[in-house]
């Protein structure tokens, strides 16, 4: 009666390891079948490329699963909370397999690019959906432990997704459209293991489909993603369309905030936007995005066109950053179960993501594959500590029915920054490789037929030029990712910057935020509190036969034992109501000390 008790939500399922680890059998699987997706494409882009034609469309084929996976995240969260976690996630699944057997069988770049369009709906939803399942089931003060499971199927997919698109690629009686088909059993094994062992409970939520806002915010990152793939390649950076794509862009952006403040069921409410740990592990996840996802696309080039390795061979040199980004995901999740303290691990991991980045702009045509594999276990370590950790501070500091918001917000995010950079590197690759193959061939006074650029294929017609012109594209292609990796070094800095604000919010001990702590009653409030029990009491004990709400309800007090109701509401009264009354009174109010007997009077 003197404290506020919270509103009444339903009641949490409490879920044994076992049970857990059935679970996250069933996400895991699906998370490595779309993450084997991306990196067993990485592999066989130049391949790929080389054969459908299109040096300067290879980012569009990486950008278009990209986009359409960043775009889909947050509303895959919404519809999630509208249809359930597990219908959702098993039809994301089911989209992805199509796609990924149409992306098999494309005859040109415009198949392909389209294909990877749709595949990445499906992959938005899978790497959404899994947070949210897991921060579902489990409390973010164990939830440490079990992302460094999530962390490690990343490093998994990021070794095997190489070394098995190299061997397919290199094998003449598959051929590159097995790294499409390859995926499917895998989807097909997740979505039966997802239907037996994922049993989560049916909860009816009152939302609608915020559709103005989706199409706003895909409108806007879409104009994005345009501007930086075709600026500078399809139109000059300074032409109409430049300034029609940037105006539309943020034109998208302004009616995506006044539709999310006006919307009844926002994709990214506004209140999210107060929080200042979502805000912050957003920044830090878009820059993590951008500097990951720009390396990882773009090192297999270095790999197979620079340093002239097979396809199977560039995926073994990922293989020391798998194994660094492996051990300090799961060592440091399960110091953060153990201590409960996570801050320093997303601000390490962002500084040792920069070093990582700066010492990989370093490599040259001769760099020793040993000093490769040290650069890029370097960045594997950073991206280990810092990717899951700032998911699971932004659920530690979200409401619970901000969970499937929040989680979907930063993987969004994340996705963005991952679309962008890989956008913009490839723009300033493309750029720099075309003003230094230019440049170098005019100084070694080597004209080409038809006065044109090298025409570049697959990596293997590369190693085939004539020995200078093949020197000048493999010193062209040095230093255009030099300045990739140099560009990302700022990005990842930004990011550290933002992890350094971030506020570490002891992690909840339960997936249920804890019910506040009631505040100590005042003097004032024990004495009102007192007079207002024997208010009742008296009330109570006028009531001479008429019935009332007032007496009905403290009646249900005492149990039924065949008195009737006015009884037992006096009984009531006079043993609980007045007892009470006397002893919160006699709390506010001290004894005082007689001046005459110097005894103590009550």
């Amino acid at each position: 009666m003197v404290a506020h008790a919270p509103a009444a939500s339903p009641a949490k399922r409490h879920y044994t390891h076992r049970e857990i680890l059935e679970v996250l059998s069933g996400l895991m699987l699906a998370m490595l079948t779309s993450m084997i997706s991306t990196s067993v494409v990485g592999t066989a882009l130049p391949t790929i490329v080389g054969e459908l034609g299109g040096q300067d469309q290879y980012s569009w084929v990486a950008s278009a699963t990209m986009l359409t996976m960043t775009v889909s995240t947050p509303l895959w969260g919404k519809l999630s909370d509208v249809f359930g976690r597990k219908l959702l996630f098993q039809s994301a699944l089911v989209l992805f397999v199509a796609a990924s057997a149409v992306a098999g069988m494309s005859q040109d770049m415009g198949q392909l690019i389209a294909a990877r369009a749709i595949q990445g709906l499906g992959v938005g939803g899978l790497s959404a959906l899994s947070q949210v399942i897991l921060g579902d089931i489990v409390s973010p003060r164990e939830r440490g432990r079990y992302s460094g499971y999530m962390g490690a199927v990343f490093g998994i997919s990021t070794v095997a997704g190489p070394l098995l698109g190299g061997f397919i690629v290199d094998t003449e009686w598959l051929g590159w459209r097995w790294c499409f088909y390859v995926v499917v059993p895998f989807a097909l094994v997740s979505f039966f293991v997802i239907q037996k062992v994922l049993k989560l409970p049916r909860i009816k939520r009152k939302t609608s489909i915020d559709i103005w806002g989706a199409t706003t915010i895909t409108a806007s990152a879409s104009a994005l993603m345009l501007l930086l793939t075709l600026g500078g390649n399809e139109f000059e950076w300074n032409s109409p369309w430049t300034y029609v794509l940037a105006a539309t862009a943020l034109l998208m952006l302004a009616l995506a905030v006044l539709s999310e403040r006006t919307a009844r069921n926002p994709i990214l409410p506004p209140r999210l936007f107060r929080n200042r740990t979502f805000v912050l592990t957003s920044l830090a996840s878009l820059f993590v995005g951008m500097a990951m996802f720009g390396a990882m696309i773009y090192l297999p080039q270095y790999l197979q066109i620079v340093k002239g390795l097979s396809p199977t061979n560039s995926g073994l040199m990922t293989l020391p950053m798998v194994i660094a980004l492996f051990l300090s995901g799961v060592i440091s999740g399960k110091i953060v179960t153990q201590t409960g303290r996570w801050k320093i691990f997303p601000v390490a991991g962002l500084l040792i993501v920069a070093i990582g980045l700066f010492l990989l702009s370093r490599l040259h045509v001769d760099s020793s594959l040993w000093l490769i594999g040290f650069d890029v276990a370097v960045l594997g370590t950073g991206l280990g500590l810092s990717m899951q950790m700032l998911i699971l501070a932004a659920q530690n500091g979200s409401e619970l029915r901000d969970m499937a918001s929040t989680t979907s917000g930063v993987s969004f995010f994340r996705s963005l920054g991952g679309a962008v950079g890989v956008a913009a590197f490839g723009a300033i690759l493309t750029g720099r490789l075309k003003d230094e193959m230019a440049a170098m061939l005019a100084a070694a006074g080597i004209k080409l037929p038809g006065g044109g650029d090298v025409k570049l294929g697959s990596p293997d017609a590369i190693q085939h030029l004539p020995g200078p012109v093949k020197n000048i594209v493999l010193e062209s292609f040095t230093r255009g990712l030099e300045t990739v990796f140099i560009v990302g070094v700022p990005i990842a800095l930004l990011g550290f910057i933002a992890t350094i604000f971030l506020k570490e919010l002891p992690l909840r001990g339960s997936a249920a935020p804890a019910a506040p702590t009631p505040q100590p009653l005042s003097k004032d409030d024990l004495v009102l509190a007192g007079l207002l029990l024997e208010l009742i009491a008296q009330r109570i004990e006028r009531a001479d036969g008429e019935r009332s709400a007032l007496l009905t309800a403290v009646a249900k007090m005492a149990p039924p034992d065949g008195r009737s109701e006015r009884e037992r509401a006096r009984s009531v009264a006079q043993s609980v109501l007045r007892p009470t009354s006397r002893a919160l009174i006699a709390q506010a109010t001290p004894p005082q000390k007689d001046l005459v007997s110097g005894g103590i009077t009550q």
